[in-house]
C-alpha cells in the first residue's frame, strides 16, 4: 500500500500529530511523587523603622497564610498589593490577619502608616508561585490549539 500525501498536507499532519502526541505525553505522564498539597503557614514579620523582616517571602498558590506582623518600634502597618490585607501594630502588640494565596505572582507590601521620612521606602516582597497541575492544564490547552490552527492552516 502506498500512503503519499502532497507536500504541505504531509506537514500539517505531521505536526498534528506530534501536538497530539505531546498532549498525551503531558496528560499521562505522572506528576513528580511529592505533588503539592495546599498547607497553612504563619509569618512572623517584624516591622521596624523603614524595614520590614524579613522583607521577601515565598509561598505556593493555594496555602493558607495567617501574617503577624509585630511593632518592635512605632506604629507600623502592613498593606498587601492584590489582597485585600491591611493590618496595623502597634510596639508590644500584633496583629494577625489570615487568607487564601489564590493569586500567584510578585506582590508587594508596604507600611500602612506614615512611620518616618523614608516610610514610602517601607517595602516587602510576597512571592506566590503557580501549582504544577494548573500550569500543566494550561500547558495541554495551548498544545491543542497549536495542533488545531497546525492542522486546518491553510
Amino acid at each position: 500500500m502506498n500512503f503519499h500525501l502532497p507536500h504541505g498536507r504531509y506537514y500539517r499532519y505531521l505536526i498534528a500529530v506530534s501536538t497530539v502526541c505531546l498532549m498525551f505525553a503531558a496528560i499521562f505522564l505522572p506528576l513528580p511523587v511529592d505533588a503539592y498539597t495546599p498547607e497553612t503557614h504563619t509569618l512572623q514579620i517584624n516591622a521596624r523603622t523603614f524595614a520590614f523582616e524579613p522583607g521577601s517571602i515565598a509561598i505556593r498558590r493555594g496555602d493558607t497564610i495567617t501574617i503577624e506582623l509585630e511593632a518592635l518600634d512605632a506604629v507600623h502597618g502592613l498593606y498587601l498589593d492584590g489582597y485585600d490585607v491591611n493590618l496595623v501594630a502597634e510596639p508590644g502588640k500584633s496583629a494577625s490577619v489570615t487568607f487564601v494565596a489564590d493569586k500567584d505572582g510578585k506582590f508587594k507590601f508596604r507600611c500602612s502608616v506614615a512611620c518616618g521620612a523614608l516610610h514610602p521606602f517601607m517595602i516587602g516582597e510576597l512571592n506566590v508561585e503557580p501549582d504544577i497541575p494548573l500550569v500543566r492544564a494550561l500547558l495541554i490547552t495551548l498544545m491543542g490549539v497549536i495542533g488545531a490552527l497546525a492542522f486546518f492552516w491553510k
